[in-house]
This record gives structure tokens, C-alpha cells and sequence, in this order.
């Protein structure tokens, strides 16, 4: 399993268009081979910030993902300013309570 997450940082006034034009993506995205979550969502703690989150059940899987990103149309509305993204390699997991 692999999780990658991260951040986007936004203009405060562009936050939800941000997060809006991405929501088709984020739910086709949840419907790949291989894809357990994906999730992008603001922050509520900061205004300027756009969270990512995704986790896959092999690299395979992942890696099929981001070889459909190369043609896949981009979303429309406002570019982040930045981003900031790790790729977390998980050999178990475990419930937790």
C-alpha cells in the first residue's frame, strides 16, 4: 500500500472554486483499479490551504493513475500558488480501538 499526501496552497478568495472544479476528478479518480481513498479538501484551519490526500493498494495501481493524469483534461479555475507532496510507502496496517 502507498499513501501520497500533501498540500496545495490557494489564494483565500479562490479556495472553494479550487476545490469545486476538482471534485469530478477526485470522485473518477475513486473509482480507479487500486484506489482505496482519495480526498481533496480545504483546511479549516487555514484559508490558504488545500489538502491532499490518497491511498493505493500497490504502486502498480498508482502508477497507472498518474500515466492517466499525462492525457487527462486539468481542471478548470484558479492555479494553486504552490504544492507540497510525499509518497509514503506502507508495509502493514493495522486497526485502530
Amino acid at each position: 500500500m502507498l499513501i501520497v499526501a500533501g498540500a496545495f496552497v490557494v489564494a483565500a478568495e479562490d479556495r472553494e472554486e479550487f476545490v469545486t472544479q476538482r471534485r469530478e476528478s477526485m470522485l473518477a479518480t475513486r473509482s480507479e483499479p487500486g484506489c482505496l481513498e482519495y480526498v481533496v479538501s480545504a483546511d479549516p484551519g487555514d484559508a490558504t490551504r488545500v489538502v491532499l490526500f490518497e491511498r493505493w493498494a500497490d504502486q502498480e495501481s498508482f502508477d497507472a493513475h498518474v500515466a492517466g493524469l499525462a492525457t487527462a483534461a486539468r481542471p478548470g479555475g484558479p492555479a494553486p500558488q504552490s504544492m507540497s507532496m510525499e509518497i509514503y510507502d506502507i508495509s502493514g496496517t493495522r486497526s485502530f480501538g
